[in-house]
C-alpha cells in the first residue's frame, strides 16, 4: 500500500464532492459512506489488519478512517437531495471537516509506524 497515494486520494474527496455539487451531479452515496470500498479500506481491512492489527496506529486509523467517510456519505446524501447549499457547508466546517483532519493525521501516524517497524 503506497500510503502517500492513499493519503492524497483521500485529499481529493473534497474535491470530488465539489465538482459534484457544482455540476450537479449524483454521486454514490453507499459507497462514498462506506469504509471499505476505497484501496485503502480494502487494505486496512485486509492485508494491514493481519500485519498491523494489534498496533495503537493502526486501530486509530481504521476508526478515524471510518468516521471519514460517514461524513462524506452524509455529505454525498445532501448532494443527492440537490441540498447543494448544506453539502457545501459541511465541506467547509464542522464534522466533515474534522474528520477529513484527523484521518490524514491518522494516516500519517501509521506512515511512521511502519517506516519505524
Amino acid at each position: 500500500m503506497d500510503i502517500d497515494q492513499a493519503l492524497a486520494a483521500h485529499a481529493e474527496w473534497k474535491i470530488k464532492l465539489r465538482a459534484a455539487i457544482a455540476n450537479g451531479a449524483t454521486v454514490d452515496a453507499r459507497a462514498i459512506g462506506a469504509d471499505n470500498c476505497c484501496d485503502l479500506g480494502r487494505w486496512l481491512h485486509g492485508e494491514a489488519k493481519a500485519l498491523l492489527g494489534a498496533r495503537p496506529a493502526y486501530q486509530d486509523c481504521v476508526a478515524r478512517h471510518a468516521a471519514f467517510h460517514k461524513e462524506a456519505g452524509r455529505v454525498a446524501v445532501e448532494i443527492n437531495a440537490r441540498r447543494f447549499d448544506a453539502a457545501s457547508a459541511m465541506l467547509d466546517g464542522g464534522a466533515y471537516a474534522a474528520a477529513s483532519s484527523a484521518v490524514g493525521v491518522a494516516i500519517g501516524r501509521l506512515k511512521r509506524e511502519m517506516a519505524g517497524a
